[in-house]
């Protein structure tokens, strides 16, 4: 551990390179970010113990998923298009 003559040079060093000026607005900065980091991994923790509880709605079954597959795939949108005009693009004449 550190004695007091080191500590003491440590700041010095310190007030040198930033200045006493800046040390105020460095600290605020500091703790700024220190605050909001604690309120992100509060908030982490928080979203962690909620997935906890809730169950798990989104699972879909074997069966269900090949179903699934097979409407999304034979669905308009996921079917080859023709050069048929589409609509609202009319070709200057």
């Amino acid at each position: 551990m550190p004695g007091p003559w080191e500590i003491a040079i440590i700041l010095l060093i310190i007030v040198l390179l930033f200045g006493a000026r800046k040390l105020p607005e460095l600290a605020r900065s500091v703790g700024r970010s220190m605050r909001i980091f604690k309120s992100e991994v509060k908030e982490m923790g928080n979203d962690d113990q909620q997935s906890a509880q809730q169950p798990q709605q989104g699972q879909i079954t074997q069966g269900n998923q090949k179903q699934s597959d097979e409407e999304f795939w034979n669905s308009p949108d996921m079917q080859p298009r023709t050069n048929q005009q589409q609509p609202g693009n009319n070709p200057q004449q």
